[in-house]
């Protein structure tokens, strides 16, 4: 039974444009790490998890984290290679699904960084690295990295990128938030260099400006190329890399200057203001800086921020803040908004918005979390 709201929805659906990006929504699946891909080779339940939501409307999918060619990138089994004959086989035929049931998708490509146990699968043994070999609360486990570190890891970004072009995916998004490798070299609490890769914040920009211009010179000019960034790190929402306006622009030039084509802007409540005496958000700021592109994200359609439902059951109010974000998107404080848990839950959220049956969507529950395909 449709449930007519007292707003409308159409804005969410208009198509988007921009040099070789042509998206049929302002709808985006969000990464999330679901582990579903064995000895790190995404298979037919890879790609029948991404075509669902593709065909039920979402815009743009962004996959969870695959990894780079590193042997620490990951922290956990079963996260998805980017890299090898057999996993990128199985890019391919995700890529090709997603495709055929008319959706647009990027690869996340992801470093883990410090996040890294020594210990974890695959590869134990692999030692974690990061800019000063620092953990989040800035103990020191392990040494930093060197320049020729540094220089491998950029390559195998780039070796990424290049290979998602190949594989015939529609743009990429380096995951340059949370605490991982990029984020460890932003953070003043991960980043004690005073090489090149350290410094003041625009300093510490460095390692990314690299990483996105490796991968700019292996796709070329019109592909497009996303970065996710965000101020809070994993256990740390308090963390700020920027604590004004001034100190995000001094952040997110060097990165524009670089080559990323829209920036994705984690946040925890995508309707809260950023800083006092403004009322933009993230997403806000970052456009009104850059002129680029934005995705907001956090807590869609739901009323318990990123992660609390992982440990209490809460169910969603599925349309307590669609009201906002509709006015929020309008205003042009973002032009996208990505969709996680809800999205999660239920495949059809996206295609139940649209038709304004919210009354229809599936709540979010701990207890469904590992049943989810």
């Amino acid at each position: 039974m449709k449930s007519k709201s007292s707003f409308s929805v159409d804005s969410l659906f208009k198509p988007f444009t921009a040099d070789n990006l042509e998206l049929s929504n302002r709808i985006v699946m969000a990464p999330m790490t679901r582990g579903f891909s064995l000895e790190g080779v995404p298979g037919n339940n890879v790609a029948e998890y991404y075509r669902r939501r593709a065909a039920n409307d979402v815009g743009l999918i962004i996959t969870e984290g695959t990894l780079i060619n590193h042997p620490a990138a990951a922290a956990k089994p079963n996260s998805p290679n980017f890299y090898g004959k057999e996993a990128l086989n199985g890019w391919s035929h995700v890529v090709n699904a997603v495709h055929d049931a008319g959706g647009r998708i990027f690869p996340q490509l992801w470093h883990v960084g410090m996040e890294r146990k020594t210990d974890a699968l695959p590869n134990a043994g692999a030692k974690p690295i990061g800019p000063s070999g620092l953990d989040a609360s800035g103990e020191k486990v392990t040494k930093p990295m060197s320049e020729s570190e540094i220089a491998d890891a950029i390559t195998a970004y780039a070796q990424a990128a290049e290979d998602a072009k190949r594989l015939g995916f529609d743009g990429i998004e380096l995951h340059g938030a949370h605490g991982y490798l990029i984020d460890q070299f932003f953070w003043d609490r991960t980043n004690k260099r005073t090489d090149q890769y350290g410094g003041n914040l625009a300093q510490r920009t460095r390692f990314a400006a690299e990483v996105i211009k490796a991968c700019r010179n292996k796709v070329g000019s019109s592909f497009p190329i996303s970065f996710r960034f965000s101020q809070w790190k994993v256990g740390d929402y308090s963390a700020k890399l920027a604590n004004t306006p001034h100190e995000l622009e001094q952040f997110l030039t060097p990165l524009t200057d670089a080559g990323v084509d829209i920036f994705h802007c984690s946040t925890r409540r995508f309707w809260e203001a950023e800083f006092e005496g403004s009322d933009h958000s993230l997403s806000g700021w970052t456009k009104k800086l850059t002129g680029k592109p934005v995705i907001s994200v956090g807590s869609v359609s739901l009323d318990t921020e990123f992660t609390s439902s992982l440990f209490e059951r809460k169910d969603s109010a599925h349309h307590a803040n669609f009201e906002i974000l509709i006015e929020m998107l309008e205003k042009g404080e973002f032009d996208f908004i990505a969709v996680g848990r809800a999205l999660l839950m239920d495949p059809a959220w996206a295609i139940k918005v649209k038709e304004e049956r919210m009354n229809e969507i599936l709540p979010f529950s701990v207890e469904a979390l590992n049943d989810l395909k």
